[in-house]
């Protein structure tokens, strides 16, 4: 049905039909030519190996051999089998130290490119009772003011503490100077009331 309940062109309808069938037609032939180019690429992998065992590998000849050339001969086979045993392992060691070097330098890029993002820090008021809740658990229930183990200190006890010599200061200067000054200071230094 085309606009207004009238039926579409024929023509074009056809148009669409065989555009459709040329689409299924080439997903059909492009699967179809993949799937030959697939099976090509396996026989020829399977004729590089066969070719490449040939060369590398020679046929054994154990006809006609006394019991003691088997006997060197299979020695040879074992020593060749050491060898190459030994390359595999030499080469799988090498290959697990590549793989955890790789890691590592993956890990030092993340880090270096700021992966791991640290969250701003806030600054958290907590009160003394809060950490040593934190600290000690919930067992225990310590309540401690701190403000109440400080000394208090008045001003007037610390003024009776130190009399204020008010004097010329240059006689003060004069009679400190020498040795006998030294004395003095080191004589009021000792006794805490003066003399």
């Amino acid at each position: 049905m085309g606009f207004g309940g009238r039926q579409a062109c024929p023509i074009l309808q056809r148009l669409r039909e065989d555009a459709q069938g040329e689409q299924r037609s080439l997903s059909v032939h492009t699967c179809a030519i993949s799937k030959e180019e697939w099976d090509q690429e396996i026989v020829d992998k399977q004729a590089e190996k066969e070719r490449y065992l040939s060369e590398r590998i020679t046929p054994l000849r154990t006809t006609g051999l006394s019991l003691s050339q088997l006997q060197d001969l299979c020695r040879e086979l074992h020593e060749k089998v050491e060898i190459v045993d030994e390359e595999r392992y030499d080469i799988e060691a090498k290959c697990n130290h590549n793989t955890r070097e790789i890691k590592d330098l993956k890990i030092k890029v993340l880090d270096l490119r700021g992966k791991f993002k640290r969250p701003p820090l806030r600054r958290v008021r907590v009160s003394a009772d809060a950490m040593l809740r934190a600290l000690l658990g919930s067992k225990h229930k310590v309540s401690m003011d701190l403000r109440a183990n400080l000394k208090s200190v008045k001003k007037e006890d610390t003024e009776k503490e130190r009399p204020v010599e008010v004097g010329d200061w240059r006689k003060n200067v004069e009679a400190m100077s020498g040795m006998e000054g030294r004395k003095k200071m080191f004589d009021a230094a000792k006794s805490p009331t003066g003399q």
